[in-house]
């Protein structure tokens, strides 16, 4: 789904339309204490989106899609009528850690609904606090919208037999965008096993920043993922991570290269390890 909109959005783009009635800024940082740190300083009219209440439907078990499963289309349709987003709307989305926290899964997430007129804020809310943007720690109100029509993800998706059967195809590609050491199966913070599915690459999602956090040029990340996928077509490309949202920071760096957005698998390493699945570390790849 080709969008001539561009993903990223600098931080002097956004301190001149702050004025701006046309823009709804969207606050997405995750974590412990996120809204708490939100409401404490933020970008001022910034609204607040929570990932485990807003963009996912957390289950008590991830073995069944994850820790980050998608919602339903009638709760995601409730939470942008709830932030006030039209399908009209220029959304620009930040959050506190290069958009590898909640702010590309909402990219993501809208860009698959069919929303064209999304950006997330390169180098996150520091840069756009450094280069003048006016934070807050007001109460901000607005007005909710009328029901979003949210029907499919149009953007494609992979499920755990997909990933299975991609894996050790030579025409397909499965790339983990965690860092090194949870591939390597060295240390895993969040899940219960650690290491990797067989046959997957590793390209971390932080190879997508230069030295000072913000996203490389267009220009080197085409270049890059040009090199990772060789001959294989992006839609026999399938990208994941822990648990379906840092994998949106990369689908968001080829996007931005203008490479076409490859198949995004939610369930991820948290889903993939607590089903009986192959499983690999550098020792036993």
């Amino acid at each position: 789904m080709s969008n001539t909109f561009s993903a990223i959005i600098n931080p002097e783009e956004l301190v001149k339309l702050q004025e701006s009635s046309e823009i709804i800024l969207i606050d997405a940082r995750a974590g412990i204490n996120a809204e708490e740190n939100y409401q404490k300083e933020h970008l001022k009219g910034a609204r607040y989106v929570d990932l485990n209440k807003d963009l996912a439907t957390v289950e008590t078990n991830p073995a069944n899609g994850g820790r980050h499963p998608l919602p339903s289309f009638e709760k995601f349709s409730e939470v942008l009528s709830k932030l006030g987003i039209q399908p009209s709307a220029h959304v620009i989305i930040y959050d506190d850690k290069n958009g590898s926290n909640a702010g590309a899964r909402f990219w993501w997430m809208l860009r698959s609904i069919g929303h064209e007129k999304v950006q997330v804020v390169n180098g996150g809310l520091q840069a756009a606090i450094k280069a003048g943007f006016t934070v807050s720690s007001e109460i901000e109100t607005f007005e909710p919208a009328e029901k979003y029509p949210v029907s499919e993800w149009k953007l494609a998706l992979a499920d755990i037999e997909a990933v299975e059967k991609a894996r050790n195809n030579n025409e397909n590609i499965v790339i983990d965008v965690r860092d090194k050491n949870r591939f390597d199966g060295l240390t895993e913070p969040l899940d219960l096993i650690a290491g990797h599915i067989p046959g997957a690459v590793n390209v971390p999602f932080s190879e997508n920043l230069d030295e000072n956090g913000f996203y490389h040029s267009a220009e080197t990340l085409h270049q890059k993922y040009s090199r990772i996928l060789g001959d294989v077509k992006p839609e026999n490309t399938i990208v994941h991570c822990g648990s379906g949202v840092t994998a949106c920071h990369t689908l968001l760096a080829m996007d931005y290269a203008g490479i076409p957005i490859p198949k995004l698998y939610i369930g991820s390493w948290s889903e993939w390890s607590r089903n009986d699945r192959p499983m690999a570390t550098i020792k036993n790849n």
